[in-house]
C-alpha cells in the first residue's frame, strides 16, 4: 500500500503564535511531528507551510517542504494544494497529520491510511475513541461521531449527540447505562480526487454552522469511514497548558 503523509504548519496560530517551531524535548514541535512520520510506512513526508520561517527550518532538516497560500481557510485547502503541486494521482492516499501533534504514534498514521485503502467507496477515513465522561459528551471542543453499522459517518457534531432524551433534559444530568458515545479524533486520510473536489465546494450550511470542515464533505454525499483509534494518542498542543503537558510528557521519555 502506497500513502503520503502532509504535516500543515502555520506559524500564525492565534493562541500560540510559532507553535511549530516553539520547543518540545529539545526539538521544534515540527520537527517532532516529521521524525514520528518518518517511522510510519509513507512513501513521502512533506511539510506544508506559508511561512518562510517554516519552510528554511524544514529546509536545513532535509524536510520535503511545500511552500502553500496564506489564505486557506481549511487545513484540506492546504492539502489539496500540495496534492496540485506534487501533481499526484487521483488514486494517491494523502494522510494529514497535524503540525502540533508531536507525539502521534506512527502505528496510527499506517492504521488511517490501511482503512482507507479498504474502504473503496470511502473518500476519507478518520478515527473516534469510545468517552464515558458526561463532561467530555456536553462539551463542544470535544467533537462527538455518529456512524453507521459499517462505520461510515453519519454525522459530527460539538453538541452531545446522540441526544438522551430521558437522561439529558433532567435536572441532573448523566449518562444512561450501557451508553455509546464517541469522540473525534482529528487525523485524516484522503483520497486525492476527493481533495480536488472538496476545494471546489463552497463552504456548506452545516460546516459554517459547527465550524467543522469534514461535514462540507459529508453535506456533497462524500463518504467518511470512521474506525476506532488502534492506541492512545497523547493530545495535541493547542494552548501554553498543551505545551507544558507535552513537555512533561517528552521529560519522562
Amino acid at each position: 500500500m502506497s500513502f503520503k503523509v502532509i504535516i500543515p504548519a502555520r506559524y500564525a496560530s492565534t493562541r500560540l503564535p510559532g507553535k511549530p517551531l516553539l520547543d518540545v524535548g529539545g526539538k521544534p514541535m515540527v520537527q517532532r511531528v516529521y521524525e514520528q512520520a518518518l517511522k510510519s510506512d509513507a512513501d513521502e513526508v512533506i511539510i506544508a507551510t506559508d511561512d518562510s520561517r517554516i519552510e528554511e527550518f524544514a529546509k536545513k532538516l532535509g524536510a520535503a517542504v511545500c511552500m502553500t497560500s496564506a489564505e486557506h481557510e481549511s487545513g484540506t485547502d492546504r492539502l489539496q494544494e500540495v496534492a496540485a503541486k506534487r501533481q499526484f494521482a487521483d488514486d494517491e492516499i494523502v494522510i494529514n497529520v497535524q503540525g502540533d501533534e508531536p507525539l502521534i504514534p506512527p502505528g496510527v498514521i499506517n492504521y488511517v491510511a490501511e482503512d482507507l485503502a479498504q474502504h473503496p467507496q470511502a473518500g476519507i477515513s478518520t478515527l473516534y475513541e469510545k468517552i464515558d465522561e458526561l463532561e467530555l459528551v456536553m462539551d463542544p471542543n470535544v467533537v462527538k461521531i455518529v456512524f453507521d453499522k459499517q462505520g461510515y459517518a453519519l454525522y459530527f457534531s460539538r453538541a452531545p449527540v446522540p441526544w438522551s432524551r430521558d437522561f439529558f433534559s433532567s435536572k441532573e444530568p448523566r449518562l444512561p447505562a450501557g451508553s455509546q458515545y464517541y469522540r473525534h479524533i482529528g487525523v485524516y486520510g484522503y483520497r486525492v480526487s476527493l481533495l480536488h473536489q472538496f476545494v471546489s465546494w463552497p463552504m456548506s450550511n452545516l460546516e459554517l454552522v459547527e465550524r467543522l470542515e469534514q461535514l462540507r464533505a459529508m453535506e456533497n454525499a462524500s463518504r467518511i469511514h470512521c474506525a476506532e483509534v488502534p492506541e492512545t494518542i497523547p493530545g495535541g498542543v493547542d494552548t501554553e497548558e498543551d505545551l507544558e503537558r507535552v513537555r512533561a510528557l517528552m521529560a519522562k521519555k
